[in-house]
């Protein structure tokens, strides 16, 4: 088993230093699945199942080595939402979210986008213990090995994570702790292939696995956190961090077509994504081309939009399973635009900036019994708050200083587009899904059911097809146009972007890879039992699942 492991290891570590692998994005296996963005945290994954661990285990430690490998997307001094259905058919949902600390106030704190004024109590870590500790079977060591090994030791920079490195080397200089552990010994950013190792981290990874959470929320961690925030401005104390939980999650429900929509709601998005699913089934697919569907997907997601920070958490769970009020959307969609229409100024730029590209990141896993797990985790933009407590090698998220939408009132959490979901047919899980990709994450999500529903696509196809994404005001309250991606093999062609320029909307072309959104999923094959890995084509993600049986 150790002798499989470290050749796996080494093999996706030397193969995957090129950008997007795609004989590793794609995978089957009767015995389970795990999808990462990171080769080396699905190798984690994928170690645990091979020595018996269920998907929460494999989900653990793929969590765990993931905050390792992709520092500059996530962290255990970050965020998450975990989305979980066990072998029995129970769906739960655990909220790991970071929370504004009590005593906070918003009106008199900076208007900061990094440094120590942005910091949050984290809430990664609570949420993956939490997981562990209910569903999980095997010993927390055993699952966060993997983590601390690659923390130990190292692991290289694939190109992807290198250019997200050196968009914050100057924000990561900043901080003592972050600078540290990852910049070199003379201040510049660590380039592809280079070696990065975090003795700090998995010193710290070290004293969880035999403590657990409260070793960081209550012991010595929580201490070394407090002290490092009181001196640099920060807000997070130890009282703060000891009140810290992670919570229940509301689980919402929809359907789409006859099969069965699970999401999660506020903080998550899992509502505006059922809603914008919802607006759509009211549309016969075969009664339009793949030009005048992009535009009504888009339209979908747009009129869903605007619930995503503007209603309280029962307004918008009751639209969510309302299909009377997904009829009401619809009729607001149309094909053409009039000479009427108002274009006037201050819309949001379809195209994502490199910040909203680095945006979290995403992982789907699934065991043999049938235990699925979709686990969204992110630090906000890359590196976060660019912070990290010397001696720790902790990055944390950027939560405050009006990051988002609006300021955080004392203790509360906010409100993001992660989206962990669920898609069953007959009961039972059909597809597992998440994406990064800020505001994107909910449109990749909404298309990729629809790809797959509607248009019959394989499961690998369909996340490799081209995605639209809608253009809106500030306040999401108009819509304006379509972004399209138009990235090499699996974009729009230039002349489906002139059809739907001719329908009267603007268009904006996406060419670069990874824009919009990053999609790790699983589907299950029920005719042949298998389950069916995939990882985003345009990123540097994998998909592994344990050997397949024999069939006779």
């Amino acid at each position: 088993m150790v002798r499989t492991f470290v050749l796996v290891l080494l093999a996706m570590q030397f193969a995957s230093v090129a950008y997007g692998q795609g004989r590793h994005q794609i995978a089957r296996s009767d015995k389970g699945m795990v999808v990462t963005a990171q080769p080396l945290a699905t190798v984690a994954g994928l170690r645990i199942l091979e020595q018996g661990g269920n998907a929460a285990d494999a989900a653990t430690a793929a969590g765990f080595a993931i905050a390792v490998v992709r520092p500059s997307m996530n962290s255990i001094g970050g965020r998450n939402q975990i989305l979980v259905r066990n072998a029995a058919g129970e769906v739960f949902g655990i909220d790991g979210t970071t929370q504004a600390p009590e005593g906070y106030d918003p009106a008199n704190a900076p208007r900061a986008s990094y440094g120590y004024e942005t910091i949050g109590v984290p809430g990664a870590l609570a949420a993956l213990i939490r997981l562990h500790a209910e569903h999980g079977s095997l010993p927390l060591e055993t699952v966060m090995a993997p983590a601390i090994e690659f923390a130990e030791n190292g692991f290289r920079l694939l190109p992807g994570q290198a250019l997200f490195h050196q968009s914050a080397a100057s924000r990561i200089a900043e901080s003592e702790g972050a600078r540290a552990t990852y910049l070199k010994p003379d201040g510049s950013p660590y380039g592809v292939g280079e070696l990065l190792r975090q003795p700090d981290l998995a010193n710290t990874l070290r004293r969880i696995s035999l403590g657990g959470a409260d070793v960081f929320y209550r012991g010595e961690i929580a201490e070394a956190i407090a002290a490092d925030m009181a001196e640099n401005g920060g807000f997070v104390t130890r009282q703060s961090l000891a009140d810290y939980e992670a919570l229940d999650a509301r689980i919402l429900g929809g359907s789409y077509r006859g099969y069965d929509l699970v999401g999660m709601d506020i903080p998550a998005a899992g509502a505006i994504t059922i809603q914008a699913l919802h607006i759509m089934e009211t549309f016969d697919r075969s009664q339009y081309n793949a030009e005048e569907w992009g535009v009504i997907t888009a339209q979908a997601i747009a009129l869903a939009l605007p619930d995503l920070m503007a209603l309280d958490s029962d307004t918008g769970a009751a639209r969510a399973t309302s299909k009377e009020w997904a009829l009401e959307q619809a009729a607001k969609v149309r094909l053409t635009v009039g000479d009427d229409t108002d274009k006037q100024g201050g819309y949001r730029a379809a195209v994502p900036s490199l910040e909203e590209q680095t945006h979290t990141t995403h992982l789907s896993v699934a065991d043999s019994a049938g235990m699925v797990v979709s686990l969204t985790q992110t630090l906000g933009p890359a590196m976060g708050s660019a912070v990290a407590t010397p001696g720790l090698g902790v990055l944390y998220a950027v939560t405050l200083g009006g990051y988002g939408t609006r300021a955080l009132q004392p203790g509360e959490r906010g409100r993001f587009s992660i989206t962990p979901f669920l898609v069953l047919r007959n009961g039972e899980p059909y597809m597992v899904l998440g994406s990064a990709g800020d505001l994107f994450i909910i449109s990749s999500v909404v298309q990729a059911v629809t790809r797959v529903v509607d248009d019959g696509m394989s499961f690998p196809d369909a996340l490799a097809a081209a995605r639209v994404h809608p253009t809106f005001d500030s306040t999401f309250t108009s819509f304006n146009g379509v972004s399209m991606e138009t990235s090499g093999r699996m974009g729009w062609t230039e002349a489906q972007v002139q059809a739907v320029e001719a329908m009267g909307f603007d268009v904006t072309p996406v060419a670069r890879i990874g824009s919009f959104g990053r999609i790790h999923g699983i589907q299950f094959d029920a005719e042949s039992g298998a389950w069916i890995g995939v990882a985003e084509p345009d990123a540097e993600g994998t998909a592994l699942g344990p050997p397949p049986s024999r069939r006779r």
